[in-house]
């Protein structure tokens, strides 16, 4: 079986869930020749699982594009926020159906740049900083959800990604709020300097790691879906909003 149309995988961050990027799931189902799915990584369904560990999310990712492959799905494109951007890059090397990749605020670094700071001494270091730009109650709730064994496996995840960007050979697009203080900028940075493949940088000021719930999300959305419609994205490599 042979499918004509497009598949777009959206895959959330770490103790986030399908509603992260729903504004973009939106967006995407509309247009004509794309199907836009999405799925609950393992151990996210309410408080994270402390018996989930960090290659049971890269095989959750692997059998949704297999089921995508089983339905006829020749061009998928993937995107990914935050560590479900991490994820993507793992899908993208693996299978040849993937054909483009969107990467928001990828979790190469996160909280800062300090790669001797465990996570849990971050979360600690930088959670009042979080709470003056984030919902509150959505902060702490995130802080409740996860235990200190999935922080150990979200660290295993991105010690594991480091060299994952150069092996990438599909178009990749990057984006990356300037004022978000999960995903530092440098994160989104150093992958697009390592990338040898069709790639491309938006950064965008005034937006946080809640990329899809601010002011510009029109904007972004929009951008995103050029990248993914147009054969010939002819995008300024860099740019800044």
């Amino acid at each position: 079986m042979f499918n004509f149309r497009k598949a777009v995988l959206i895959i959330h961050g770490f103790a986030g869930g399908t509603y992260d990027e729903e504004p973009l799931l939106f967006y995407l189902q509309p247009i004509y020749r794309f199907d836009v799915f999405n799925f609950t990584l393992p151990g996210h369904m309410t408080n994270l699982s402390t018996d989930v560990e960090y290659e049971d999310w890269i095989h959750a990712v692997d059998k949704r594009i297999n089921k995508l492959v089983e339905l006829g799905y020749n061009d998928i494109y993937l995107v990914g926020h935050s560590m479900g951007g991490v994820l993507a890059t793992y899908a993208a090397i693996k299978h040849k159906q993937v054909k483009k990749l969107v990467l928001i605020a990828p979790a190469f670094q996160y909280l800062s740049t300090d790669k001797d700071e465990s996570t849990f001494s971050k979360s600690i270091k930088y959670g009042p900083e979080l709470v003056k730009t984030y919902n509150p109650k959505e902060i702490l709730s995130r802080f409740l959800k996860v235990s200190i064994q999935q922080l150990k496996e979200f660290e295993k995840i991105v010690s594991d990604a480091q060299e994952n960007p150069v092996n990438i050979k599909v178009p990749t697009f990057i984006i990356q709020g300037l004022s978000d203080q999960v995903v530092p900028y440098e994160s989104s940075e150093k992958i697009y300097n390592e990338m040898t493949c069709k790639k491309y940088l938006l950064e965008i000021e005034g937006v946080t790691h809640d990329v899809f719930y601010g002011e510009k999300v029109e904007e972004i959305c929009e951008e995103i879906s050029k990248f993914l419609k147009k054969t010939n994205y002819d995008a300024e490599n860099i740019r800044k909003w």
